[in-house]
């Protein structure tokens, strides 16, 4: 197996002489040793890694390996593409190297080529040392601004700083370093903010920042006054240097990436909401095993009853396998416990045609199996193509009326259990969530009075444009689901033979009705109204 030479380091341990030493300093071809004794020495590099009991203490198993004796080397600037930094780290970019275009590669080797020069005097092979760049008869700086000159001399306009910048790099990075920036990926920079300020003052400013996920959107100056308050509080009054203030601003940027501290408080707060481990959508097997409700208003102005222009509110049951909206409810914004125990029962009934809705509506004209299903609910001859599905378990954000009596009493008497979702925690229902988005887009915006989704987005006539009364609303959102959403393509819906396609919720109720089977529920006068109350004589 191969093994890389090693490297002589400032602070490495020593044996020469038959005595540990520790390098104190290398400087071009020249190192100075301090003994254990207290006694220090200047020595030739070359003379030092001849020495017959030479040996690097500092190395796994006190190996007894030399290490290279390039100058280069020794400096902590090797001459191969691993980059050794000062904290002995290495950097094998071996494989980015073979990446890039040969004449981009062949001008960071050259720029190698004049800074080793530069650092060691070693001129490349088969070339006489220039007296200029001698370490022993020059000092750095007279290096730095002779290979400054000699370069600008051939044509390349180089400065002083910019052979400063390259030895930096090349210090750092080895030869990645000198790549030309522009073609190398599109990374964040090394040097960030955080880089040079105190970790208390970091561990402040994300707590800060952690803080204002439930606060109004304030500016950046509000947020340094808090961080050198809450410094002042946990560490003592000006204990803790505070960085400039520009330095302050870039720090907040960086920590607050992604978090929209500064920006809409809504999409911080939806932010904060995520869950931190993997999303994993929920899957079900077959009809009714699992039927999320919610409720949301709508981009929709309707007159109310007492002729009031007033935005309307939806209650939905969506049912997770295939994608059906079991029923929907429409009432003014503030729906009732009554209203969700309302849906629970047209969740259980067939769907009627209505008077002037087309034939193609019928569930004699789609896909599903009417003909089983009218020997098992005579209602489903005249019913709408839209599958009764009828739920084993409803899932329910905590809203009042979901949490209320009548409608746990109502699920109850159907014998459906309830599971509530997970407080602030959207994935728990993200399916029926994402319906709503795709109801305001599809049906909404068609309807005269929408009013987009935010005020932004609102027209100047939107009261001007409500004609429909929340009846008519009703009758024109019910007839949507069956010729629109219940026999649209839907992207979550693949049939079992044929995945490439994606499938209507019609269709896969179609595919799984026949594992899944149908149980008709009949509800009475008393089940849709309750007991008539006792009166008094």
């Amino acid at each position: 197996m191969v093994k890389r030479p090693s490297v002589l380091r400032v602070n490495d341990q020593v044996m020469f002489d038959h005595t540990t030493h520790t390098v104190v300093a290398i400087s071009g071809a020249t190192v100075r040793l301090l003994s254990a004794t207290g006694t220090t020495m200047v020595i030739a590099l070359a003379y030092l890694l001849a020495a017959h009991d030479f040996q690097l203490l500092n190395t796994p198993e006190h190996t007894t390996d030399k290490p290279t004796t390039s100058p280069a080397t020794a400096t902590g600037t090797p001459t191969d593409p691993t980059a050794v930094k000062s904290d002995g780290t290495r950097v094998e970019p071996h494989g980015l190297l073979d990446a890039l275009p040969e004449q981009v590669l062949h001008a960071a080797r050259e720029w190698e080529r004049h800074l080793l020069e530069l650092e060691t005097g070693q001129p490349p092979a088969h070339q006489l040392p220039r007296p200029e760049y001698d370490p022993t008869s020059s000092t750095l700086a007279q290096r730095e601004r002779a290979k400054a000159h000699e370069l600008s001399a051939t044509g390349t306009a180089t400065s002083v700083r910019t052979i400063q910048r390259m030895r930096r790099r090349y210090h750092e990075q080895g030869l990645w370093g000198l790549i030309d920036s522009r073609h190398l990926p599109q990374t964040s920079p090394p040097g960030t903010p955080t880089d040079a300020v105190d970790a208390r003052v970091i561990a402040a400013a994300k707590a800060v920042i952690d803080a204002q996920t439930v606060t109004s959107t304030g500016t950046k100056s509000r947020a340094i006054r808090q961080i050198k308050q809450r410094l002042d509080d946990e560490h003592g009054p000006d204990t803790v240097a505070m960085p400039s203030r520009a330095t302050c601003y870039r720090l907040l940027d960086e920590l607050s990436v992604g978090k929209y501290t500064f920006g809409s408080a809504t999409t911080r707060r939806q932010t904060a909401n995520k869950p931190s481990r993997p999303y994993t959508p929920t899957i079900t097997a077959r009809p009714g095993e699992q039927v999320q409700l919610d409720t949301t208003p709508l981009d929709v102005m309707a007159v109310m009853d007492d002729g009031v222009i007033g935005r309307a509110e939806l209650v939905l049951a969506l049912d997770i396998s295939t994608r059906t909206i079991c029923a929907g409810v429409l009432r003014p914004v503030g729906a009732k416990a009554v209203d969700a125990a309302l849906l629970l029962a047209r969740v259980t009934v067939p769907e009627p045609m209505r008077p002037g809705w087309d034939q193609a509506l019928a569930m004699s004209a789609s896909r599903i199996l009417h003909s089983r299903l009218v020997t098992l609910d005579a209602r489903m001859a005249m019913a709408a193509a839209k599958p009764v599905i009828v739920p084993d378990t409803v899932v329910i954000d905590h809203g009042k009326i979901f949490l209320s009596e009548v409608f746990q009493r109502a699920a109850d008497t159907l014998g459906i259990s309830v599971q509530p979702a997970h407080q602030q925690t959207a994935t728990d229902e993200a399916t029926v969530e994402r319906t709503f988005a795709s109801i305001n887009t599809l049906f909404c915006q068609h309807v005269a009075g929408h009013t987009g989704r935010d005020v932004t987005r609102r027209g100047s006539d939107v009261n001007q444009r409500a004609v429909w009364s929340l009846p008519e609303l009703q009758e024109l959102f019910d007839e949507w689901v069956i010729a629109g959403w219940q026999t649209r393509p839907h992207d979550g819906l693949r049939h079992p033979f044929n995945p490439d396609h994606a499938i209507s919720p019609n269709d896969a109720y179609a595919a799984q009705i026949a594992a899944a089977g149908y149980v008709p529920i009949t509800l009475t006068w008393h089940d849709w109204a309750g007991p008539r109350p006792c009166m008094r004589r």
